[in-house]
């Protein structure tokens, strides 16, 4: 659950553990055994956490992981929750080491908790300024004219090949225009080509936050990009490296 967090650019979050709320199902001894399987747990691991009393669900006690954006507000994303209900109900049960049969307690973990709303979290820690491998679309390849639409529709069709999510923008629009277009759109990185590109077989690649532009050779682009994809690289400007 950690290391998800840390992939997506949360650091900062705090464990809480609920306890047994007042209505609930199963008895005190089971809550008892339950709660201190979750407290050995966390002890085992050397996590920090709040006891949040009489929080739990009504069918087990459960694990909470809070996270706090880049505005420091907080949100309740995962859970490992005990369930003593639904296997009784669904009547499920094993066969211990003694050959009796008994009811297993069902374990619900979720890590991000609402796909939809995790998303709209994500969203706001960033302003929008997704990393490169969150990115819906990751380069935006910017001609200059028309005169280099074919070059730039070369470039494009590399770039899908190597898995990269690209879109090549052959409006007639002036090239201030398409970059912040794209700006403004908060692409991670741009490919503006023109007639001198075409002849080197280059691209003159634009970073978001960055005002310093390089001309590279595609494959190089390509090497570093995928790089700092696989990466996960989580810093706001896709930086460019030297290789």
């Amino acid at each position: 659950t950690f290391e998800i967090y840390k992939a997506f650019g949360f650091e900062d979050y705090r464990i809480e553990l609920s306890t047994k709320p007042e209505k609930h199902i199963g008895s005190d001894e089971i809550w008892d055994v339950a709660t201190n399987a979750l407290k050995n747990a966390l002890g085992r691991k050397a996590i920090e956490y709040k006891i949040n009393e009489g929080d739990g669900a009504f069918y087990g006690p459960k694990i909470d992981f809070h996270i706090r954006d880049c505005l420091k507000r907080s949100w309740q994303l995962g859970t490992i929750q005990l369930d003593f209900w639904m296997p009784e109900r669904f009547g499920l049960v094993y066969t211990d080491k003694d050959n009796t049969e008994k009811t297993p307690v069902m374990i619900h973990r979720a890590v991000l908790g609402s796909f939809e709303r995790f998303i709209g979290i994500l969203i706001e820690h960033y302003g929008g300024n997704l990393p490169l491998w969150l990115s819906p679309e990751q380069v935006r390849i910017l001609p200059i004219s028309e005169k280099s639409n074919d070059y730039a529709k070369i470039i494009e069709d590399k770039l899908k090949d190597a898995q990269l999510r690209c879109s090549c923008n052959l409006s007639n629009e002036k090239i201030n225009a398409k970059i912040a277009k794209a700006h403004s759109e908060k692409l991670p990185c741009m490919l503006v080509v023109g007639p001198k590109e075409t002849r080197s077989n280059t691209v003159n690649v634009r970073i978001r936050g960055d005002k310093e532009t390089r001309t590279m050779e595609i494959d190089e682009f390509l090497t570093m990009a995928k790089r700092k994809i696989a990466d996960k690289k989580i810093e706001l400007a896709f930086e460019i490296d030297d290789l």
